[in-house]
């Protein structure tokens, strides 16, 4: 069975909220010798960790009806975990979810706009994590011709008033106030959890690489996004990855390659320095 790489993203994503800080003692690991052998195995003597619902209060989900938004909620609800999904459009996320979920709250919010992202995190029983799986334009194959345009047309004329510009620091300055997460309740023993999760990408990086590095690893320089780059969106993304580093909260960025659900059976993604 191939797992999408929509899927991937959206479990490494859940991973970062309790392991994105932690740096395991005692753990040995048993090598593996070949490249696609079976997982290697692990052995510890740390206690198991804790069920994910009973370390967050509940989760904002920015992004909530994209293709890797929807199988964040729909993993964090598996797990008990109460979810406010900030949407665009309240329609669509009503046909994505069960609205009758009593761990859902949906809610029509606007990501480029700092008061408006302030307000949905902190108002009502608020939030103690967020996971940003927004983004200004994309294929997605149930986007319309019409907003793809209208989104493309906002990025080009306002860059620094997109949603990775505006939305994410304001995710991060809401939340820089609340209590830390951590795995000991509270304790300052313990290493933080992430209040904020990025989803960012594995391109941001890359146009600023040298001509040389990008003729020795061209298969991942001269992809249409690296190449053309349009609008200097991987520069914007970048910079609000920075953005998020300096608003005073836990955070982790996450940066998947392309999240297409076309790469071809058995395919390898190539990742370099920075990308991860």
């Amino acid at each position: 069975m191939m797992i999408r790489p929509t899927t991937i993203a959206a479990l490494a994503a859940l991973v970062t909220l309790t392991s994105a800080f932690q740096t395991p003692s005692n753990t040995r690991i048993i090598s593996s010798t070949t490249l696609f052998s079976t997982p290697p195995e692990r052995t510890t003597d740390q206690p198991p960790k804790p069920p994910l619902s009973t370390l967050v209060k509940r989760v904002a989900v920015a992004g909530a009806t994209g293709r890797t938004g929807k199988l964040v909620v729909q993993q964090l609800l598996s797990q008990n975990v109460p979810v406010l999904a900030l949407v665009r459009d309240t329609d669509k996320a009503m046909s994505a979810f069960d609205p009758t979920n009593e761990l859902l709250t949906i809610r029509k919010t606007d990501l480029g706009s700092k008061d408006d992202v302030i307000t949905a995190i902190q108002e009502g029983e608020g939030v103690d994590c967020a996971m940003w799986c927004a983004t200004g334009f994309s294929d997605a194959p149930d986007q319309s011709i019409w907003d793809k345009v209208s989104a493309i047309f906002g990025f080009a004329t306002n860059s620094q008033g997109s949603i990775d510009a505006v939305g994410l620091p304001a995710l991060g300055e809401a939340l820089a106030k609340s209590p830390k997460r951590t795995l000991a309740n509270g304790s300052d023993k313990s290493a933080p959890l992430p209040k904020v999760v990025m989803l960012s990408s594995a391109g941001v990086t890359r146009p600023d690489w040298t001509d040389e590095k990008k003729s020795a690893l061209e298969g991942c320089a001269g992809i249409p996004i690296v190449r053309l780059n349009p609008f200097g969106i991987l520069g914007v993304k970048k910079q609000s990855e920075e953005e998020l580093r300096n608003c005073g909260t836990e955070y982790t960025i996450f940066r998947p390659g392309g999240l297409n659900d076309k790469w071809p059976k058995n395919s390898r993604p190539i990742f370099s320095q920075g990308d991860v």
